[in-house]
């Protein structure tokens, strides 16, 4: 896989100066669904962005501390999600996760193993902890600092 530099800052692999995150079983499917669902037809540049926002939502504590928490961040019903009324919008549109397209899948399971091991920052996403598709204007979108597109999503900073 060829990393181009406009994309990548930097990796830094386990005990070195940027540790990685703790990493599970059930981490690497969270995040390997996220990218798969959210970004499979961008290529692994695309994946490989709302990975890296997952991951900073995990370091920053306003969002939950893991991987799954910050995927299935939103409103229950009764344990239930409630249907679009999640950060991430493929966990509630009611559809099951079964990924059907195996080339997206097996890299966003590589790149979700890579996240959670190595900590891989993007150029101008070092801080992003939001993105929305091109082809919407979400209403929170105007609060939050604009930083890059990447394939077919917004990303941005939240001021704190």
């Amino acid at each position: 896989m060829k990393w181009p530099a406009a994309l990548l800052l930097r990796c830094a692999a386990a005990g070195s100066l940027l540790a990685p995150l703790p990493a599970e079983a059930d981490e690497s499917r969270c995040l390997a669904q996220a990218m798969y669902y959210e970004a499979r037809d961008q290529g692994w540049g695309g994946m490989l962005a709302v990975g890296v926002v997952i991951q900073n939502r995990v370091r920053d504590a306003r969002y939950p501390d893991t991987v799954c928490g910050v995927v299935q961040q939103g409103r229950y019903w009764r344990g239930n999600p409630v249907k679009h009324k999640c950060q991430f919008s493929y966990f509630c549109d009611g559809k099951p996760e079964r990924p059907d397209e195996q080339e997206p899948w097996a890299e966003a399971q590589g790149l979700a193993k890579t996240l959670l091991t190595t900590r891989v920052e993007v150029r101008g996403l070092e801080t992003a902890t939001h993105y929305h598709a091109t082809s919407v204007t979400p209403h929170w979108s105007r609060t939050l600092t604009f930083r890059q597109i990447i394939g077919r999503h917004i990303f941005y900073t939240e001021d704190r």
